[in-house]
């Protein structure tokens, strides 16, 4: 069996009218992150009924290539740009899912 894929999930929000600089840093990151080994992708959802929260849901090969890319010298560096906009509210700031069925 191989190692199954895993979804992160990073809760954000965002001061009042910087809605915008939320997905500019999104978009910034995910730029940076373009062919990083593992990373299947990404993406930036909001809830339809409260614009100030996000949250960013990326798709990973396995825990292994993610864990392997979280450890990496450039981890905190390409992710910096969110860093300030992590939801306060939240006492864990992501969440590691790993996939068990899927159709």
């Amino acid at each position: 069996m191989s190692p199954a894929e895993v979804r992160v999930l990073l809760w954000y929000r965002a001061p009042e009218g910087a809605e915008h600089q939320v997905v500019a840093a999104f978009h910034k990151i995910s730029t940076q992150l373009r062919g990083t080994p593992g990373l299947l992708g990404s993406e930036l959802w909001r809830p339809v009924h409260d614009s100030a929260d996000f949250v960013v849901v990326s798709e990973w090969e396995n825990r292994r290539a993610f864990e392997t890319w979280e450890r990496g010298n450039g981890h905190k560096d390409a992710t910096a740009p969110l860093r300030p906009y992590r939801d306060p509210r939240r006492e864990q700031p992501f969440l590691l899912l790993e996939v068990v069925a899927s159709y």
